[in-house]
C-alpha cells in the first residue's frame, strides 16, 4: 500500500489530500479542495461584513489577499529580485501567479560587468568599484536585473508593439504548499493592506464633514486631552479646545466641532473642539432655519470659551429681524445655546456696513455719545458718559476687547473731559487707565463720608425718619439709603456754612 499526497478531480474539481492506494484501489484518509486553504462563504461572509461596518470595499480585500499570496510566493519559491504577482478569483478560489518585468533600454539601466573580471581586478587590495556603474548624481540609470527587467529588442521577439517602461507578463507554475514563514508573512500582509484600506475609508468619510458639529461618547481622558468615540473612528479633542471649567463622565455624550481631519503614521488624526468660534456658529444654525436658507448670515464671532460671546448677525431679507430670529421666540433658541455652552453669555447685535455704527452696537450695553474713526491708524475713539465706562469695559476689560475683536479695530474709550479710560491694541489687549485726578476726589470723598457720624448729632431732622422705612422691600431701602445719604450731605453742608 503506497500512502502519498495526491491531486485528483472529482466533477472537474481540484482536490488535494491524503490518499492510499491499495492495488487499483483509491481510499481518501483527507482531502480538501485546491481552493480550500481559502473557505469561500467565509470570505464572501468577512468581506461583506467588512464592507457593511468598517467601509472597505470588496475589491480591496481581493486586492489585499492577491498582494498576500504574491509575497509568500516569492519568499518560498521566488528569485532576489523578482516581481511576482498574483491574482485571486474569488468565485473559484483558484490562484495564478505571474512574473512581470519592465522592458528597458541603454538609456533605463546600465549593465553590470562580469563578477569574475572584478575579482580578477580585485586582488589584495579589496572590492573594485564597477567601471559601468554611473558616476553623475544626476545620472538615473539602475543596474540591469534579467529578474527584473527585459530588452526592449528581446521583448518585440514576444510582442511587436511593446515599446519603452511597458511591463511583460511571464506565467509562473502553480504552487499550493508554503512555508511557515511564508504563510505567517501573508497573513501580515493582508493584515496591513486592510488597515490601510480602513484608513483610507475614514479618510474619506470624515474629510466630508471637517467643519460639522459630530457628537460621540467620551472614551477616556488622558493628560487633560479627551477622546471621543465617533463609531468608526476615535476623535481628540485636546486641552486648549475645550471649555474652561467643563467636566464630563466617561461614557457620556457630547456635542463638538471637527476642525481637523490628517493622515498620521498611527492612522487618521480627527481633532474636535468646543471653544472654536464656529462651533458656536454651527449650534445657532441648527436652531436657526433663516441661517440654513441665508436669509440671515453670521457676519463676525468673538468668544472667549465659557465666559462671553457677541455675534454680529446681519439680513439679506428686509422683512426679516435678524437678532430677533437668533434670539427666538422668549429667547428659546439663544437659551438652547447657552445651555450646551454652559451658560456662556451670549451678545448678538446687528452688523452695519458703517465702522461708527457697528462698533457702537458692538459696546452693548453700554450707551455711547460719540464714535471717531482714524483710517491710517486703524483706530476709533469712543466717547461716553462717567456712569457708563465700566459698562463700556467690562470686567477686566471683556466688554471692549470682545467688541475690538468683533469689529477688527483698535477702540480707544474716552471720557466726557476726553481722558482715555482704557484703549486696545492690535491683538486685542485691554489697557486700563486710571489717572491720579480721578483718585483724588474719591479721597476726599471718603473722609467727608468717616467726618460724617461726628456731624449727625447736630442735626435731627433726618435721623428719625430711617426706622420708619425697614418694613418697605428691598428696593425701596437702596432708594431710602439714597436718599438719607444725600440729606446727610447736605446737612454737612449747612454745618460748615454754619461754621
Amino acid at each position: 500500500m503506497r500512502t502519498a499526497w495526491y491531486t485528483v478531480f472529482v466533477w472537474n474539481v481540484p482536490y488535494w489530500g491524503h490518499f492510499s492506494l491499495k492495488g487499483n484501489q483509491l481510499q481518501i484518509t483527507s482531502t480538501n479542495p485546491i481552493y480550500c486553504m481559502f473557505d469561500l462563504k467565509v470570505i464572501n461572509s468577512v468581506l461583506g461584513e467588512l464592507e457593511e461596518e468598517r467601509g472597505i470595499p470588496k475589491e480591496s480585500v481581493i486586492e489585499a489577499i492577491g498582494t498576500a499570496l504574491a509575497t509568500a510566493y516569492k519568499k518560498e519559491y521566488g528569485k532576489r529580485g523578482q516581481v511576482v504577482r498574483a491574482k485571486f478569483d474569488i468565485s473559484t478560489g483558484i490562484t495564478e501567479f505571474y512574473q512581470v518585468k519592465f522592458v528597458v533600454d541603454e538609456s533605463r539601466v546600465w549593465f553590470p560587468t562580469d563578477p569574475e573580471e572584478l575579482e580578477a581586478e580585485a586582488g589584495e587590495d579589496g572590492p573594485v568599484v564597477d567601471p559601468n556603474a554611473p558616476t553623475d548624481e544626476e545620472d538615473e540609470r539602475v543596474r540591469y536585473d534579467p529578474e527584473k527587467h527585459i530588452l526592449v529588442e528581446d521583448a518585440r521577439r514576444i510582442k511587436k508593439d511593446v515599446d519603452v517602461d511597458d511591463e511583460m507578463i511571464f506565467p509562473l507554475e502553480a504552487h499550493e504548499d508554503f512555508g511557515r514563514i511564508a504563510a505567517q508573512t501573508a497573513k501580515q500582509v493582508i493584515i496591513q493592506k486592510i488597515r490601510e484600506a480602513e484608513k483610507v475609508s475614514i479618510l474619506g468619510e470624515f474629510e466630508g464633514r471637517e467643519g460639522e458639529v459630530v457628537t460621540g461618547a467620551i472614551q477616556r481622558v488622558e493628560r487633560g486631552n479627551i477622546f471621543l468615540d465617533l463609531g468608526r473612528a476615535q476623535a481628540i479633542m485636546p486641552y486648549d479646545e475645550q471649555i474652561p471649567g467643563e467636566r464630563f463622565r466617561q461614557g457620556e455624550r457630547i456635542r463638538a466641532y471637527l476642525y481637523s481631519v490628517e493622515e498620521g503614521p498611527r492612522g487618521v488624526v480627527i481633532r474636535v473642539s468646543r471653544s472654536h468660534p464656529r462651533f458656536l456658529m454651527k449650534l445657532f444654525e441648527q436652531e436657526t432655519p433663516e441661517l440654513t436658507n441665508g436669509a440671515i448670515e453670521i457676519k463676525a464671532i468673538a468668544r472667549e470659551p465659557g465666559s462671553r460671546s457677541k455675534v454680529a448677525v446681519v439680513a439679506h431679507d428686509e422683512h426679516i429681524d435678524p437678532v430677533g430670529a437668533l434670539v427666538g421666540q422668549r429667547g428659546v433658541r439663544v437659551s438652547t445655546v447657552m445651555s450646551e455652552l454652559g451658560g456662556e453669555k451670549i451678545d448678538i447685535i446687528e452688523w452695519s456696513e458703517e465702522p461708527a455704527h457697528f462698533i457702537e452696537d458692538a459696546l452693548s450695553p453700554a450707551k455711547v455719545l460719540d464714535v471717531e474713526m482714524d483710517e491710517e491708524e486703524h483706530k476709533a475713539t469712543v466717547e461716553v458718559a462717567e456712569d457708563q465706562q465700566s459698562l463700556a469695559i467690562g470686567r477686566g476689560g471683556q466688554n471692549v476687547r470682545l467688541a475690538a475683536k468683533l469689529t477688527s479695530w483698535r477702540i480707544d474709550i474716552h471720557s466726557v473731559e476726553g481722558d482715555s479710560v482704557a484703549e486696545t491694541d492690535d491683538r486685542g489687549a485691554v489697557t486700563i487707565n486710571e489717572s491720579d485726578e480721578e483718585e483724588a476726589p474719591t479721597e476726599e470723598a471718603s473722609e467727608e463720608v468717616e467726618a460724617a457720624p461726628e456731624e449727625e448729632p447736630k442735626e435731627d431732622t433726618t435721623t428719625p425718619e430711617a426706622p420708619e422705612e425697614k418694613e418697605e422691600t428691598s428696593t425701596e431701602e437702596s432708594e431710602e439709603t439714597e436718599e438719607e445719604s444725600t440729606e446727610e450731605a447736605e446737612a454737612e453742608t449747612d454745618t460748615d456754612e454754619k461754621k
